[in-house]
């Protein structure tokens, strides 16, 4: 094709553009309402403070570390453990005033290095031992001291589903369909059974923000004409599929249906970052709401929530009177 029709051919996309191009490159609204779940029940259960202290671990990368941490400029202890953090949602403080004692594994450990999804089945599996002994990242509780509560989430590149996939799914993926990681999860439980003695608490992966797409004009009408998704409808469908995934997560007839003991839970962050349905999107991104890890405000309305949550699943787990 000569320079000259190249030229043509590019004129007539954006021309062709200007007529379905979303304004501003922004993504189409999601329509339709936003499917919900219901949670375990827990209100049966008081949600005062543990009548003894517990030892808890949070395996996290750099969402779990400023959810734990307090508000204020950014301060590491070691990599993802912080002290301070401008996002940070005082989660830690909290759960220390309950009479918790607060554990955390992050980047650069054993147990803290790998947190997708696929991560979870194999070093509960293998390494469930040293799990239940992390104090801080590489070093040890002393000798009779055990980590009774496990908390444990992915990040959120975890929300990015590349599409439903096929049943029954693969527990090891790699691809990230919501049927590989409704596999992953189910092959998890088997392990967790045998610890009755421990409440493992799986916090759902943060929801992803919505982004201006930068895809121009021309490229996006190229799609259309094509027949492919442009970036926006790929990221409404990635969030339409991550909260399809994560109302799997979370209901009593989803992963947990079946499932004899009490010493798992859900909590479900992504909802509370979404507003409970609000969108499929987060709605607490951090940096105005431009990046995907949550602001301040977020992690304090998970942390506001997640205390009493705890709370109530270690009585019904047995934990506490």
């Amino acid at each position: 094709m000569s320079k000259k029709h190249l030229v043509s051919a590019g004129a007539f996309l954006v021309a062709l553009g200007a007529l379905f191009i979303p304004i501003e490159g922004k993504a189409p609204a999601a329509t339709g309402p936003i499917a919900k779940a219901t949670s375990l029940d827990l209100s049966g259960f008081s949600s005062a403070p543990p009548s003894a202290p517990l030892d808890l671990l949070f395996i996290h990368h750099s969402v779990g570390g400023q959810l734990l941490a307090d508000p204020g400029p950014e301060k590491e202890k070691a990599s993802c453990v912080y002290e301070t953090h401008p996002n940070g949602g005082g989660l830690k403080k909290r759960l220390l005033e309950q009479g918790y004692r607060v554990h955390e594994a992050s980047y650069g450990s054993a147990i803290g290095e790998d947190t997708d999804l696929f991560h979870w089945a194999p070093k509960f599996r293998d390494r469930m031992d040293s799990v239940l002994r992390v104090a801080l990242n590489d070093q040890a509780h002393p000798d009779g001291v055990v980590n009774r509560i496990v908390v444990f989430k992915s990040c959120y590149p975890n929300n990015r589903f590349v599409g439903e996939g096929a049943a029954p799914g693969s527990p090891s993926g790699p691809e990230l369909t919501v049927w590989n990681a409704k596999a992953t999860l189910s092959s998890l439980l088997p392990d967790l059974a045998k610890r009755k003695d421990t409440l493992f608490v799986y916090m759902t992966a943060p929801a992803n923000i919505l982004k201006r797409s930068k895809e121009p004009a021309w490229k996006w009408t190229a799609k259309k004409v094509l027949g492919k998704p442009s970036e926006a409808e790929v990221a409404q469908r990635q969030a339409d599929l991550a909260r399809s995934f994560n109302n799997w997560v979370k209901s009593p007839e989803g992963w947990l249906s079946g499932y004899p003991e009490k010493n798992v839970v859900v909590f479900d962050y992504y909802d509370v970052l979404t507003n409970k349905g609000q969108s499929n999107f987060s709605q607490h991104g951090s940096e105005g709401n431009t990046d995907n890890h949550p602001s301040r405000e977020g992690n304090e309305r998970a942390a506001d929530e997640f205390v009493p949550f705890l709370n109530q699943a270690v009585r019904r787990m047995g934990l506490s009177t």
